[in-house]
């Protein structure tokens, strides 16, 4: 009996000693500097926009790419442009890193963002960018579900009927995975007296970052 308990005690330690080995040598992989990395993927519910070229733009669109996505219309006087401009600078570096990116602007203005406009405005900054649209009943809970906010300033039935008004809406991106979900969410640098932007650097720093942290989960 003694000698069976000694066995089992050996065995056991073994195991635990195995798995010691295994933590302290397997890689620490960082996290994104500027934002949060979900390791339980986040559902994108079913949805349907339609894309600067009058195409459908659903799920399925998102399957075997990786998706910047992020809230903008045209007649946003900073944020938007300064974020586009942001990643023609970068995608040449997002492309190296995974040859399959895309870029997508999606407008909560549809009152005055028609294909036209959209197309004219998203070939300005790349002709490899997407801009999407779609009316407020599918552009609200597919904001809300990607963890992004967005609502019209200015309200007044008179700033509408003129065309005269913001629409404020998160600076943040989100980033979908080349299966479809919520992979993470990169939030843009605070200066005071400054709009939130997006670092260039830090953009591509972080993006090599999430698909290692992407990849080990796999």
């Amino acid at each position: 009996m003694n000698k069976a308990v000694y066995g089992l005690a050996i065995v056991l330690l073994l195991v635990v000693v195995s798995f010691v080995l295994f933590i302290v040598n397997k890689p620490l992989l960082e996290q994104p500097q500027s934002g949060t990395y979900y390791t339980k993927h986040r559902v994108v519910e079913p949805f349907s926009m339609t894309d600067h070229l009058g195409n459908d733009f659903n799920n399925e669109s998102f399957l075997g790419k990786w998706s910047w996505i992020f809230l903008g219309y045209t007649s946003c006087p900073d944020i938007c442009p300064t974020t586009l401009q942001t990643f023609n600078f970068a995608y040449q570096e997002l492309q190296a890193i995974v040859p399959v990116n895309q870029v997508i602007l999606i407008s909560v203005d549809p009152s005055r963002d028609t294909q036209t406009r959209l197309s004219q405005y998203i070939d300005y900054f790349n002709s490899e960018f997407i801009a999407l649209r779609a009316e407020h009943e599918t552009l609200f809970p597919f904001a809300r579900n990607i963890g992004l906010i967005y609502a019209i300033s200015n309200e007044a039935d008179f700033a509408v009927q003129s065309g005269q008004y913001l629409v404020d809406h998160s600076a943040s991106l989100v980033l979908i995975n080349p299966e479809g979900q919520i992979a993470a969410t990169i939030n843009p640098q605070l200066n005071e007296g400054q709009p939130p932007s997006i670092n260039k650097a830090t953009l591509v720093s972080d993006f090599k970052k999430i698909v290692a942290l992407y990849q080990a989960d796999k």
